[in-house]
């Protein structure tokens, strides 16, 4: 039976860090331990959605390794443009996530807000990005992670004149299976045993829920 909503949950950066990382980045990075015990939880129920931003390396050494010893899958949502660089997968390990069962989309090129790009930014970011990831992939590119869930009127035409079939945002809560736009929840640092349980199952007080649903409304018709 299909679930009446799912929890997306976006993984980052996973156990050591092996690169300097941007301003705040150090936010969303967790420990091997953090990571394992979300999949812990996560086994078993099909309206939870894994995926991994920004291309790390820890998304193979770290995550497949444990995606695979549990039976789960996960959407990798990878940056072009800084593919091979320190810390970073390159051509060759996306290619082996994809022969793992792994599915491959597009965070952008550079890891730029997508709602402060110019036009020869955006064609880098749309056009180049994904023309990158379908030669290495041997599929067109049709989901996208929106950079920083920062996303606007815009924005959110880019994506649909790019034949985009479902984006991610970073709008918190849950979401309906097949909706085009499908809101996650970061892992965070400081995450424990109560937040996976509040996350998975928890429902959100009344006032809570309005605010969520108004914060995407706004970003949907600004810009």
């Amino acid at each position: 039976m299909t679930a009446r909503s799912v929890v997306n949950l976006t993984v980052h950066g996973i156990g050591p860090v092996t690169r300097t990382l941007d301003p705040g980045e150090d936010g969303t990075w967790v420990s091997v331990t953090q990571f394992e015990r979300v999949l812990d939880a996560v086994v078993g129920r099909p309206d939870v959605r894994i995926t991994f931003d920004d291309g790390n390396s820890s998304d193979l050494d770290i995550a497949l390794p444990r995606l695979l010893e549990r039976g789960l899958t996960g959407e990798f949502f990878v940056l072009a443009g800084l593919l091979g660089e320190k810390g970073k997968l390159d051509a060759g390990d996306v290619r082996e996530l994809q022969k793992a069962g792994m599915r491959i989309g597009s965070h952008g090129w550079a890891h730029r807000d997508w709602r402060r790009i110019d036009e020869a930014q955006a064609v880098q970011e749309f056009a180049d990005a994904h023309r990158v990831l379908a030669e290495l992939t041997g599929q067109p590119v049709t989901r996208v992670a929106i950079p920083f869930g920062s996303y606007d009127r815009r924005v959110l035409g880019r994506i649909r004149q790019a034949r985009i079939s479902r984006a991610y945002t970073s709008d918190g809560g849950r979401a309906r299976p097949d909706g085009w736009l499908q809101a996650r929840n970061s892992l965070r640092h400081n995450i424990g045993p109560e937040w996976t349980e509040q996350v998975l199952d928890g429902t959100p007080a009344l006032p809570v829920r309005a605010r969520k649903l108004a914060a995407r409304a706004v970003k949907r018709v600004r810009g």
